[in-house]
């Protein structure tokens, strides 16, 4: 057995595993501690989020007073959802970890905009070699909680091939909101809800719009229906033609041969 140690004291730090939006209680992070003791009324950095822990619930819904080294609990009181896999760690005051948070965000921001720069460019000159250009389908995916929103992104832009391009447009963690709709409206996106569904404003634009809108619970089915929509815009055409019709008159029972028609 590898003998594994950590440091029990002082600031807590870890790594995000999942996180929810709760309509009770807000945004919703299950954090893992690696070291130090996480407690209630620390300021913490979670990923570009941050935040006050205002209260820690463990497995069994309890509230326990701190959490150490491998355990995992829920935290509440942050600004924002992290994303899974994010660290987190405890900071001073408040003002520190906002300042901590904004920084972040701003590097993720230029890392964004540099890699979209570069995609734009590499599908440019795709486009010039290949005559006609990859056909591209567009989605726009919420889900109910982070790690689902994560999955489905890798799962479906992995199904993109030489002839078609799977675009994530947009995604998030939430229901469907209006904001969605006009962004699946003006890039003719197909809206993805796993687990979660469009309100009243989002399904009015919807249907005047004529946005293509699809509720899943199950991932895989998820997967055979971007498959479908991707064989549709390369232009496959299923046709059943009859070359011939016959009738049953009889039926014979063959010791040999089973039943023969």
């Amino acid at each position: 057995v590898v003998d594994r140690r950590a440091v029990h004291e002082g600031r807590a730090s870890g790594v995000v595993i999942e996180s929810a939006l709760d309509k009770g209680r807000g945004p919703v992070a299950t954090v893992l501690v690696q070291q130090g003791q996480l407690k209630k009324g620390d300021y913490l950095v979670c990923g570009v989020q941050y935040g006050r822990v205002r209260a820690l619930f463990d497995e069994t819904g309890g509230q326990p007073a701190a959490a150490g080294p491998s355990i995992p609990v829920q935290v509440l009181g942050l600004s924002g959802l992290p994303d899974a896999g994010d660290d987190f760690v405890v900071v001073k005051d408040e003002r520190l970890a906002k300042d901590v948070a904004q920084q972040r965000d701003a590097k993720r921001r230029e890392s964004r905009l540099v890699q979209a720069a570069g995609n734009r460019m590499e599908d440019i000159m795709a486009q010039m070699g290949k005559g006609e250009g990859q056909q591209v389908l567009n989605l726009l995916v919420k889900a109910d909680v982070q790690g689902s929103v994560e999955a489905l992104k890798q799962s479906l832009t992995a199904l993109s091939n030489d002839q078609i391009r799977i675009n994530v447009i947009s995604s998030g963690v939430g229901g469907i909101t209006e904001s969605d709709a006009n962004i699946a409206a003006t890039t003719k996106a197909t809206v993805i809800g796993f687990n979660v569904r469009a309100d009243a404003s989002a399904r009015r634009i919807i249907e005047s719009n004529g946005v293509d809108l699809r509720y899943f619970s199950i991932i895989y089915d998820v997967i055979d229906q971007v498959k479908q929509v991707a064989t549709g815009l390369l232009g496959n055409e299923v046709r059943e033609e009859i070359i011939g019709i016959a009738q049953v008159r009889d039926v014979f029972r063959s010791s040999k041969f089973g039943a023969i028609a």
